[in-house]
Parts: C-alpha cells; structure tokens; sequence
C-alpha cells in the first residue's frame, strides 16, 4: 500500500500539469494577441470587440492552412461588412515568404507575424500544437469554438450575425 501513494501523487501531478496545458477552452475570454502587421504596426485582438472574429494561426509553408484560405476569402468577402472579422497570426520565420502567401492567396484580413515557427511566442501562450488552428469569438471576446471549418464555420456566422 505504501508504494501506491507516491504513484498516485505522480499520476496526479502529470494530469495537473496537463490541465495546466490545455488550450482556451470555450466560454472563457480570448487573450490579448498584440504583433506586427505587414507594414509594422502593432495589431490588437482586443480592438475587435464587438465584431464576431475568427483568430486564425497559420504559415505560408503548411498546407492545410493555404488550403483552408480559400474558404475563408469567399467566408469574409460574405461576411464582412455584417460584422465579421478574421485575425490572422502566422507563425513564419520568412517575412517575404508570408507577405507573398497573403497576396497569392488574396488574403484581405488583419495579418500579423510571430516569426518562431513552432518556438513563436504566441505557439506558447495559445498553447497551438497543430496548425490551422482557429477560435471563433463572440462580440464581447469570449472563445465560442474552435476549428470550424466550411458549412460549419458559415452556419455560426449566420447565426451570430443575426441573418437566420
């Protein structure tokens, strides 16, 4: 019995640090993601309050995640002027290679960069082990759901922009 009870403490200290680990979680309020755009300036999460944004981390060289800007160029050419918003982040070490994927790509949303790759800051405090990872958040900036994607991501614009 007496072995039991150091594994036990274990157990329970790797479960705490994993807990400690996890990404936002529904419900709760976005964090503040302040970076340089394209042109310099520093972008704030923040200053979209009151619009339904879609955060969405990235790189020029995954994929999946140019992929998936095709379908958010016809989704915010929709819905933007109803309010929505994306917040682009990408994660690429190549400023050149990530400003020649916004305009191959058409990308007409917010940028900003946190070069790092997979060491970038923001990979941290978001807690991002795979890319593309998106959140949708509400007009107050609380965290409604992540990694949306097509007739999904459309269905909650409708219906959180109000055009049911």
């Amino acid at each position: 019995m007496k072995k039991q009870k150091p594994v036990l403490f274990f157990l329970l200290l790797i479960l705490s640090a994993l807990g400690m680990q996890a990404q936002p979680k529904q419900g709760q309020y976005a964090d503040e993601v302040a970076l340089p755009s394209v042109n310099g300036d520093t972008l704030r999460l923040s200053s979209l309050k009151g619009k339904v944004v879609l955060l969405d981390f990235w790189a020029s060289w995954c994929g999946p995640c140019r992929e998936s800007n095709k379908t958010l160029v016809k989704l915010y050419s929709k819905y933007k002027s109803k309010g929505f918003e994306i917040f682009g982040v990408s994660i690429d070490d190549n400023t050149s290679k990530w400003e020649s994927a916004i305009k191959k790509d058409k990308i007409t949303w917010l940028q900003v960069n946190d070069s790092g790759g997979w060491d970038a800051k923001i990979i941290e405090s978001w807690r991002i082990n795979a890319i593309p990872t998106s959140f949708l958040i509400d007009k107050e900036g609380k965290l409604l759901a992540m990694d949306l994607e097509g007739k999904e991501l459309e269905k909650a614009l409708k219906y959180l922009l109000e055009e049911k």
